[in-house]
């Protein structure tokens, strides 16, 4: 039996060094978030001075609620469609145009988010689109819609199939047996694209910024324009809250992924 290596001095060093060098900037910002001076740099005692000015600040409320109902619609709208897009690569392996299909699916992937931004603003200008909440809605769910699927692809992949086909055996048609057993069983990984494509979606800038028209800002377009004339202590305190709002969704995703992996270790054949 093999046995385990203990970790030396010089590995557990470079893991704090590179824990350190991901974590401690963010760290800093979310302590001087609290910071009551109104130099970023310069600690002048806690306060809570920066959380009341950001709900006191009209235009970062409605650019934030801007980006909360972008990232709500394009995640759903996304999830629906990765996840049919999905079922169809794993049930229909042999359809023609399957290579062409998942190539258009999976590549903004691995398209820079610039080329994918003005491609979508050259589209909305061609079709005279107005370009607001919708062509930001649309954009996102382009960019995210991919991951959903690849997401639901890879639970779908690790299903045994034979448990539709005993439903089917016990009378149901493929589209109930699919509501009555997978759908139930890929749940949790529906879940987990969902939150992915709101996580995304709410971090976006660069799709955003081709995409987007006037009084529709997001938030990280309104901050990025403020941030440009100078680091405000305000700018702290609204990082602080989508930091905190996205570590809600990473521990939400994380139980919905050991779900889905618990489920599907119980629905696994003896």
């Amino acid at each position: 039996m093999r046995k385990v290596s203990r970790l030396s001095r010089f590995n557990v060093a470079s893991l704090a060094l590179g824990l350190a060098f991901l974590y401690l900037p963010i760290l800093i910002l979310v302590i001087y978030s609290f910071n009551a001076s109104r130099l970023v740099t310069v600690w002048g005692g806690w306060s809570l001075r920066w959380y009341h000015e950001f709900f006191n600040d009209r235009a970062m409320i409605e650019a934030a609620w801007m980006s909360f109902r972008v990232a709500v619609s394009s995640a759903t709208i996304a999830t629906l469609l990765g996840t049919l897009a999905a079922v169809a690569l794993s049930r229909g392996e042999r359809f023609r145009g399957r290579t062409l299909f998942s190539g258009m699916l999976y590549a903004p992937l691995v398209m820079p988010e610039v080329i994918t931004g003005l491609s979508l603003l050259l589209l909305f200008v061609a079709l005279n689109a107005e370009r607001g909440f919708w062509t930001v809605t649309i954009a996102h769910t382009t960019l995210t819609m991919c991951f959903v699927a690849v997401v639901v692809q890879s639970r779908l992949g690790s299903l045994d199939r034979s448990l539709e086909e005993a439903a089917m055996d016990l009378g149901c048609d493929p589209v109930r047996a699919f509501l009555s057993v997978t759908l139930p069983l890929i749940a949790p990984a529906i879940v987990a694209g969902w939150m992915l494509a709101f996580t995304l979606s709410l971090d976006d800038l660069v799709i955003a910024s081709f995409t987007t028209g006037p009084g529709s800002a997001t938030l990280p377009i309104r901050i990025y324009s403020e941030v440009r004339l100078g680091v405000k202590p305000e700018i702290n305190a609204i990082c602080t809250l989508v930091i905190a709002l996205i570590a809600v969704v990473i521990v939400i995703a994380s139980l919905a992924s050991k779900l889905s992996s618990s489920q599907g270790e119980s629905a696994a054949p003896l």
